[in-house]
């Protein structure tokens, strides 16, 4: 689904607005006529400007009363911007239109970059993912007007250069947050692999799609023996982004976990552990969007996406615990939990990535583990990292995006748990000694990477989210696709 919120310039503020936004902080004044003293009305809601705050006042428009929403920016940062942003589209909810003084942000943060975070903000906050009808109250703003120009009241807005520029990154950004969103909120009785690779092929990149007889004559046993179960075959998809002019800077290869939905296969999940299962190939669409979205960031490194698509499925066909199987290249695994299937389907993507792709540099994107959402919770993702300096750049991308990583470690005195006394290794830890579920499961997919620079992001805590709030909607999150832009965009 398309966002429904437009946001567009204007030179001034409309005569008949009947609700007017404006910007104001510990040190910032709001730049427009209040029917009272600005101090005397922010200390008297004791409004400190802290970033998302709103304080809501009556003003004469013409012979009626409009409504300023005094929208505090915190320290100015592009992250407090985003809660700005994703505040007063809250507010909005219901309304065809509202106007916008936009931020000029603070030092460090130019005019674009504030107007970037705050349009994210604002756009990721009106999403929305129904089937169905919207009830009125509930529908996102139908427009947002940032006032260019200096309109009387608004003499403080960026110039309208920085405004568009700013307007045009933060919605590249939103958009494809919104595409990984979307893949990842449609029901399974739609999502096939073969629908995921359909809606991948989309994208404006070029497309390569193996289907079933093609990853079977080409020996991806991963993602054939997690998939067999299921009525719908997987798939293995291919995205391809070359920057404009052919010359890039180094070579990237994301990979992407597509479980359609995953009901663990033989080795079953109780109810519960399946109500959100449909999200389980958010990876997938994280890589998905993010090949999308690349030209119109203008990234110059040449960036390679593979999605692992299957369903794990449970019956007479479906892989059994105690099976062993080939993956690309021809590692055998033994598989003691058919519920750790999204590794199995991985490793053939990064086996396959090392062998025919020749990357500098290898990420893959899984919500892998549930262990890591005991480890960080919900609001911090993992990385694990073969490389410091690859670590360094994610987590500070992470930073600058406002999707934050935590850096854990790779311990080699784990490794011993991968092993197998009847294969090259086991999908899980056979016994209970070490535990760790989450680094066993990196151990697992470094296997497969060549030793090549390598991360892994485990998305499985942040990759949804359990209610609306900031720039949050109830459903995916697409977590993910922020940080991997700004990192891909500022190679």
């Amino acid at each position: 689904m398309p966002l429904e919120t437009s946001i567009v310039t204007a030179a001034r503020v409309p005569e008949d607005a009947a609700l007017l936004a404006v910007p104001f902080g510990a040190d910032l004044a709001p730049p427009v006529e209040l029917p009272v003293p600005a101090a005397g009305l922010l200390a008297c809601y004791e409004a400190k400007g802290e970033a998302g705050e709103i304080v809501d006042v009556p003003v004469a428009r013409g012979g009626a009363v409009g409504r300023v929403l005094l929208y505090g920016i915190g320290d100015g940062s592009a992250d407090a911007l985003r809660k700005a942003g994703a505040a007063v589209a809250r507010r909005g909810r219901g309304r065809d239109e509202i106007s916008v003084v936009p931020p000029a942000g603070a030092a460090g943060t130019g005019a674009a970059e504030a107007v970037a975070a705050f349009t994210e903000g604002a756009l990721l906050a009106s999403y929305t993912f129904r089937i169905g009808e919207t009830p009125a109250a509930s529908r996102p703003v139908g427009s947002i007007r940032l006032v260019t120009g200096d309109g009387g009241e608004t003499g403080s807005a960026p110039d309208t250069g920085s405004v568009e520029a700013g307007l045009a990154r933060g919605k590249a950004l939103a958009g494809a947050v919104a595409l990984a969103r979307d893949l990842a909120n449609t029901p399974s009785s739609v999502k096939s692999p073969a629908w995921l690779a359909e809606r991948a092929a989309e994208q404006g990149v070029a497309t390569r799609i193996w289907d079933e007889h093609e990853l079977r004559a080409e020996g991806f046993g991963g993602i054939l023996a997690v998939g067999q179960g299921s009525v719908n075959p997987p798939r293995l998809v291919q995205l391809s982004y070359e920057p404009e002019g052919g010359r890039a800077d180094g070579h990237v290869v994301l990979v992407g976990k597509g479980i359609t939905y995953d009901t663990g296969g033989l080795s079953l999940k109780p109810t519960e552990g399946m109500k959100f299962m449909k999200t389980d190939m958010a990876g997938g669409a994280v890589v998905i969007a993010v090949l999308g979205a690349l030209a119109a960031l203008g990234a110059r490194v040449r960036v390679t996406g593979l999605v692992a698509a299957a369903e794990n499925s449970f019956s007479g066909a479906a892989q059994r615990p105690g099976d062993v199987i080939t993956q690309y290249g021809g590692r055998t695994v033994e598989v003691l939990n058919t519920d750790a299937e999204g590794r199995l389907v991985m490793a053939d993507a990064l086996a396959y990535a090392d062998a025919e792709l020749d990357p500098d540099v290898m990420v893959d994107v899984a919500t892998l583990t549930g262990a890591i959402s005991v480890a960080l919770g919900k609001g911090l993702g993992a990385v694990f990292a073969s490389d410091d300096e690859l670590a360094a750049r994610l987590v500070e991308a992470g930073e600058a995006s406002g999707e934050r990583l935590w850096r854990m470690p790779l311990i080699e005195d784990y490794a011993p748990a991968l092993e197998s006394s009847v294969a090259d290794l086991a999908n899980i830890e056979a016994g209970s000694a070490y535990g760790a579920g989450s680094i066993t499961a990196a151990l697992f997919l470094r296997e497969f990477t060549g030793k090549r620079p390598w991360a892994h992001l485990d998305i499985a805590g942040v990759g949804r989210s359990t209610s609306d709030e900031g720039l949050l909607t109830k459903g995916a999150t697409g977590f993910g696709v922020r940080l991997l832009l700004e990192w891909l965009s500022g190679r």
